[in-house]
């Protein structure tokens, strides 16, 4: 078993400042660095760190020619990342004291994936493999929609959350991982019992996860609802957390874990992770996550 990502591979521009930056100021940073990153490169990496055998399909610029020797060196299978003419897509984040962050993003060569590269990625796959798809890339709904006729488990982090997200094929969908902003945009709901209420009436099929930063997570589905607390730490950057989660979420899963045990090593992971800087830099080993727990 598998998991197919066709995902974001971005090119993070991280900006330490003392606050986020208001209208009309100008303000100095007290330091910047340069990460790979991108939701969907995240979670690739925090699969694999997992444990999952993951292939990633995408594309990049010519100037993203390191994030895919990034993705090969952590073993991942990058055959279905397209180089195109456009530049890499990137990320502006700016991050505070707390370790709290703000971001711009720009698609740009992620929004050159086509339908037909879908198809081809999905080509490769086999019945009962995972496909995890994002939102910050082209062809999300025919991703979505392919991956269910193929017979693959679709999981779906509408992250960044838009308004064309009401409109894909989420019928088509087995898992949804979502945090409160996104969870609220798809059903006007925060809470796990309300989110799991809206959820079951429109999507009796699927179950969610909804993360909720400090508070844990949970998990939702039509026998009800399981919690894990959140683990406090001293945060220093949360950029990468709620990928980290993901990918350790869904190797659990693909292990043959239970929920609950999938939402225990996704919270010790993404933990683990907000205690260092940068988004996939700061991704831990599952040696290091099973050694904290």
């Amino acid at each position: 078993m598998r998991v197919l990502n066709i995902g974001s591979v971005n090119i993070d521009h991280v900006y330490r400042v003392d606050h986020f930056v208001r209208p009309g100021e100008t303000l100095s940073s007290a330091r910047y660095d340069t990460f790979a990153g991108g939701k969907g490169f995240n979670q690739s990496i925090a699969l694999v760190r997992a444990g999952a055998s993951t292939r990633h399909a995408g594309s990049v610029g010519r100037d993203g020619a390191w994030l895919l020797d990034r993705l090969a060196g952590e073993g991942i299978d990058i055959s279905q990342i397209t180089t195109v003419e456009a530049p890499t897509g990137h990320a502006i984040i700016q991050v505070v004291p707390s370790g709290e962050n703000a971001i711009v993003l720009h698609r740009g060569a992620n929004a050159a994936v086509t339908p037909e590269a879908v198809a081809r990625a999905l080509s490769s796959c086999s019945a009962g493999d995972f496909l995890l798809v994002q939102n910050e890339t082209s062809s999300v709904a025919e991703a979505i929609r392919a991956g269910r006729k193929h017979g693959l488990k679709v999981v779906f982090n509408p992250a960044p959350m838009s308004p064309a997200v009401l409109d894909y094929p989420l019928q088509d969908v087995d898992l949804l991982i979502l945090n409160e902003t996104e969870a609220e945009g798809l059903t006007g709901e925060r809470t796990p019992e309300a989110v799991r209420t809206v959820l079951q009436a429109r999507l009796p099929g699927s179950a969610a996860v909804l993360t909720m930063g400090r508070d844990g997570a949970a998990y939702l589905d039509a026998a009800g609802i399981l919690r894990h607390p959140g683990i406090a730490v001293q945060a220093a950057d949360t950029t990468g957390a709620g990928d980290t989660f993901i990918g350790y979420f869904l190797a659990e899963m693909m292990r043959g874990g239970t929920p609950d045990q999938a939402l225990a090593i996704g919270c010790r992971a993404a933990a683990l992770c907000i205690t260092r800087p940068g988004a996939s830099d700061s991704i831990p080993s599952r040696a290091e996550v099973l050694a904290a727990m």
